[in-house]
């Protein structure tokens, strides 16, 4: 039976007395002092692509056994998650998977979590439901979505999502979210040297002056079935120097504190391009994000080893200011600086799956 050790890896959270919490709305510091400010929320650990940097087929096949259903988290006990890390300063709520568009009913979550004041809500997905469910996402309270693609060349895209799904099924769901207001659309690509490179200037070119917005994404050593290397990064700075050699580029500001994405626009107002280096350009000092997995544990960080069960609080009967003590202790316990201190070594450590926490 091939089950990544998601289990194994889960921490309890230990009795945290709600007497010692932070003061209500009072936001919360890590040992960095960093605050937390998204929240990252995988609802199925499921997905209809396989792609080779997440879900490799060698691993995820036929006979892998995914999470039954008494084991997610409900959406009553998502939402009840959310309202405490809102109550504490996140902004920021990202529904993941897996492909999330493939939990049942998603759009009855977003119109719960739509009712938090002062957040916004986003999704990433692969693309290829869009066009059955961008409207009533839009309707339920969505704000906007990220959408996966790894290449134009369709032969390629093929090959990197391994399940057969044509390029033409993610573009027609990009032009059903946008159809919807569902933007600005993010467009995520993940560089694998040797791998798709070679459609990068293809994807510049084809995505200005479309109003999305085009991310590049360093590959990671997210997890332990990927088969990472270091020589199949393409650092974030060459892929910059080669748009730039077609389409002149100039460095922009974040959008926020705590933004991963470095961004960069073009001189003739086709609009911008990011880059998301997390390989060659730690990001660690300034990361407020904190993950919930699709059953019910905290993930500090990306590449973390192990979880914090929260759902055995929330099955157990704990009440708010119990839940709201063990979050407060799981994220000022946080120290994670993983891609500061990557290696070679620290790259075979078994590692969370990117498929339960949403990268």
């Amino acid at each position: 039976m091939k089950v990544i050790p998601i289990h194994e890896a889960a921490a309890p959270i230990l009795p945290a007395d709600p007497a010692q919490r932070p003061a209500p709305g009072a936001p919360l510091l890590d040992q960095r002092g960093r605050s937390v400010r998204d929240l990252r929320i995988s609802v199925t650990d499921r997905c209809n692509f396989r792609c080779v940097y997440c879900m490799p087929r060698e691993v995820f096949d036929d006979q892998y056994k995914f999470l039954p259903r008494s084991e997610l988290l409900s959406f009553e006990e998502i939402f009840r998650v959310a309202r405490l890390f809102v109550e504490r300063g996140v902004r920021k709520l990202r529904i993941t998977g897996g492909e999330p568009l493939l939990r049942k009913d998603i759009e009855r979550l977003i119109a719960m979590l739509a009712r938090l004041d002062g957040v916004e809500i986003t999704l990433t997905t692969n693309g290829v439901l869009l066009p059955k469910l961008a409207r009533r996402l839009k309707d339920a309270g969505l704000h906007r979505v990220t959408v996966s693609l790894d290449a134009l060349d369709d032969a390629l895209f093929r090959r990197m999502n391994d399940a057969d799904y044509p390029v033409d099924k993610v573009l027609e769901g990009i032009a059903a979210a946008s159809a919807v207001g569902l933007g600005p659309i993010k467009v995520n690509m993940v560089v694998k040297r040797g791998t798709n490179d070679s459609d990068i200037e293809a994807m510049a070119g084809h995505f200005r002056h479309s109003g999305h917005i085009l991310r590049f994404i360093e590959f990671m050593d997210v997890g332990a079935s990927n088969g990472w290397k270091m020589d199949e990064v393409l650092p974030s700075r060459e892929v910059i120097a080669r748009i730039d050699r077609l389409y002149p580029l100039e460095p922009i500001d974040p959008n926020y504190e705590g933004e991963v994405a470095e961004r960069w626009r073009y001189k003739d107002g086709g609009g911008e391009v990011g880059v998301i280096s997390s390989v060659t350009q730690a990001f660690c000092a300034s990361c407020t994000r904190i993950r919930l997995s699709t059953e019910g544990k905290l993930y500090t960080c990306l590449f973390a080893q192990h979880g914090h069960d929260l759902r055995g609080l929330l099955r157990g009967g704990a009440d708010d200011a119990r839940i709201d003590a063990a979050i407060a202790q799981v994220w000022q316990q946080r120290s994670d600086r993983y891609s500061e201190i990557r290696t070679a070594a620290t790259a075979t450590l078994r590692k969370i799956e990117m498929s339960y926490i949403g990268g």
